[in-house]
């Protein structure tokens, strides 16, 4: 893979891999650059993204192989008008952000903590962020996720699997490519069918990206702005409060990554993984 394609806004200590967590970590870093804005760089990279993805076991053949063929739309399309869509796609309304507490806190000042909390997790891996980024950022947290062994990816997808399910389902309502990425996160846990019970929310959903909206959205920001506690800015946020309660009122039980095909076939090679 060139440095193209690999390059990211972190960096990190060296760690020691074997072949499978390598080819995982190689994995999570291509669902994070497919979820970058488009660039000339990204598209030159994307025949060895496409590379990367067919050598992942993990993943049914039907996703990769549409994963596959989204890289190939990336590389073969007009540059401007995949920026233009992927600003009115993630810069225009909260529903579709990939800013993962957003989903949960809103604006409230518990959004704060939480990546005061996140930014620790990433300090004590030896993983530094670049100023540019959010930790909560999607792609930025995916960096982080392919540094780490497979029961830690499996316990933090597990924990954020509700907010990948309603991410990919508001993302396919929209007819966005992208939504391939939070479902792919799914399916490494084998909770691709979370999907399914957010469906008929969001499609009674109005859109928050529409002129009409984004004017209501100012006005709402004035009377956020005069909100007299924290709870009161947090109660502003229904949807935040809404998926909270819920993940609240979830056991939280340890979650796997699913096999890889070739986990059980003993005359594999590195080569072939």
């Amino acid at each position: 893979m060139t440095e193209a394609a690999t390059q990211s806004p972190v960096t990190s200590t060296a760690v020691e891999l074997s072949s499978e967590t390598l080819q995982g970590m190689r994995s999570l870093r291509v669902l994070a650059r497919l979820l970058d804005y488009p660039t000339q760089e990204l598209q030159d990279a994307c025949g060895e993204l496409i590379e990367i993805l067919n050598a992942e076991r993990r993943l049914g053949a039907a996703l990769k192989s549409s994963l596959m063929e989204w890289c190939q739309r990336l590389q073969d399309g007009d540059l401007l008008e995949l920026q233009a869509e992927y600003v009115a796609m993630f810069d225009k309304g909260r529903a579709t952000s990939l800013l993962l507490f957003e989903h949960v806190h809103g604006e409230s000042r518990d959004r704060g903590q939480a990546m005061v909390d996140l930014m620790a997790e990433y300090s004590a891996a030896g993983f530094e962020l670049d100023a540019r980024e959010l930790p909560d950022h999607l792609p930025v947290f995916l960096e982080y996720l392919s540094l780490c062994d497979e029961a830690e990816i499996g316990r933090w997808l597990g924990e954020i699997r509700h907010i990948l399910a309603l991410l990919t389902a508001r993302l396919e309502e929209r007819g966005a490519d992208h939504a391939l990425v939070p479902l792919s996160l799914l399916a490494l846990i084998g909770a691709e069918g979370d999907v399914e019970e957010h469906r008929p929310q969001v499609k009674k959903e109005v859109p928050d990206n529409t002129p009409e909206a984004l004017d209501a959205v100012w006005e709402e920001e004035a009377v956020r702005f005069s909100a007299t506690s924290d709870e009161d800015c947090a109660l502003q946020s229904a949807e935040g409060r809404r998926l909270a309660e819920h993940k609240n009122a979830v056991h939280s039980d340890p979650v796997k990554i699913m096999p890889s095909a070739w986990s059980a076939s003993p005359s594999s090679t590195v080569a072939d993984r």
